[in-house]
């Protein structure tokens, strides 16, 4: 059994070497911008890109008129309510007129009863 030879400085150089030159392999090896597959893989992402956008152009659209829908809303809402104030309001007036015109009534009658004395 032999025994564990450490590593020289020489033997480091050359593996550093040597990992370099596979590193530089391993990307001369890689296909160019330029390439039919790369080109298609690049015009597929762009496809699903604007689709993408797209998708999301419409999706911000739906939820504007679903807003506008709902200010619409609010707004017939605002309206309902002003206006069954307002007839709340006139009925209120119409009890009150109501109201002293009985009472205006019960005290001419209680005035002329007096008077026939």
């Amino acid at each position: 059994m032999s025994g564990f030879r450490e590593p020289g400085f020489t033997d480091r150089q050359k593996a550093a070497q040597e990992a370099r030159k596979n590193l530089l392999n391993k990307f001369k090896s890689q296909p160019g911008h330029d390439d039919p597959g790369v080109a298609a893989r690049r015009a597929e992402r762009e496809a699903i890109a604007a689709k993408r956008a797209e998708a999301k152009s419409a999706r911000e659209a739906e939820k504007a008129e679903q807003k506008r829908l709902a200010e619409e809303a609010a707004a017939a809402e605002a309206a309902r309510i002003a206006r069954e104030s307002e007839e709340a309001a006139t009925r209120m007036a119409e009890l009150e007129a109501e109201q002293k015109a009985k009472r205006d009534a019960r005290y001419a009658a209680r005035k002329a009863k007096g008077k026939r004395k």
